[in-house]
């Protein structure tokens, strides 16, 4: 895949209202190049039970239980291609950006919240129920050791259990420990700022904060072997927190490495764009060829 992104517009998205979601996608649409007939490819904050066609999207509500890529073609008259935007922003880091040439790829999202997603040979893996790489669900909130240690809450999770990697992972996570270990309310920013500083509060949070997510990380790392993890979301773009991480997941596996593992994205906040992008590709080849237009 060859190209860029070519912005055409944005506009707030319809959360509550699925006919105002289709109508804001048509008119973004409209304005796109391209022939009429391509494909939507969108990188959505969920995804698609392959069993059932049904949706499933935590930031976009009215979307959850509607059969959105049926909806969707039907509407816009054209196919439709909808992915996890974590998977999509892994399947373009290994394919354009961070982990290109690498067989494996486990990328991760640190963000509000914790995602990721598996690409093997350049593939992406969907897993059954669609479900693969979804590392931040699962209970792993422990005791931190200290003096004296701290035993943080299991928070509930948007997922239903209590206690997961995305509940402490991601920005608003971080937070969270802030304010369980000592009673403070500061932003992301400003405690990675602080940390970057030597503040003493900052940096016990960020040891916890480390070590609570270094350690399921690195079960992943060793259960699928990746040759890197890029790794996107607003966190990732502080460089001494990705490499704090990378330093603490290579501690913990069984492979040996000199150089790190856990990389920042280099496609930013446009990697899941360009994922969304190369799935529409892939679709376009897969029907071409099945039409019998050759190879």
């Amino acid at each position: 895949m060859t190209g860029g992104v070519t912005r055409v517009g944005r506009v707030p998205t319809p959360t509550h209202d699925p006919a105002a979601f289709v109508q804001a996608l048509a008119d973004l649409i409209a304005q796109a190049p391209g022939p009429a007939d391509a494909p939507a490819a969108l990188a959505l904050a969920g995804g698609i039970d392959p069993d059932t066609g049904l949706a499933s999207c935590a930031n976009i509500p009215c979307l959850t239980g509607r059969p959105l890529v049926a909806d969707l073609a039907a509407a816009l008259r054209r196919p439709v291609v909808v992915a996890n935007d974590a998977a999509c922003f892994v399947l373009a880091e290994a394919t354009v950006g961070a982990a290109r040439g690498h067989g494996v790829v486990f990328g991760i999202i640190l963000g509000t919240g914790v995602g990721g997603g598996l690409v093997v040979d350049g593939h992406l893996v969907r897993g059954a129920g669609g479900i693969a790489g979804e590392w931040g669900h699962g209970p792993v909130v422990k005791q931190v050791a200290g003096d004296p240690p701290l035993t943080l809450l299991r928070l509930a999770c948007g997922c239903g259990h209590r206690g997961c990697v995305d509940t402490v992972g991601g920005a608003r996570g971080l937070e969270r420990l802030h304010r369980a270990v000592h009673g403070v309310t500061l932003d992301s920013q400003a405690l990675t700022a602080a940390w970057a500083a030597g503040d003493p509060a900052a940096t016990r949070t960020l040891d916890i904060y480390v070590d609570l997510v270094a350690d399921p990380l690195a079960v992943v790392v060793n259960a699928i072997g990746p040759g890197l993890v890029p790794v996107g979301g607003g966190l990732s773009s502080d460089a001494a927190l990705v490499s704090a991480l990378d330093r603490a997941v290579r501690a913990r596996i069984l492979r040996r490495t000199a150089g790190p593992l856990l990389v920042p994205t280099v496609l930013g906040g446009a990697a899941g764009l360009v994922g969304a992008a190369i799935l529409g590709a892939e679709w376009l080849e897969r029907n071409r060829v099945s039409r019998g237009m050759g190879a």
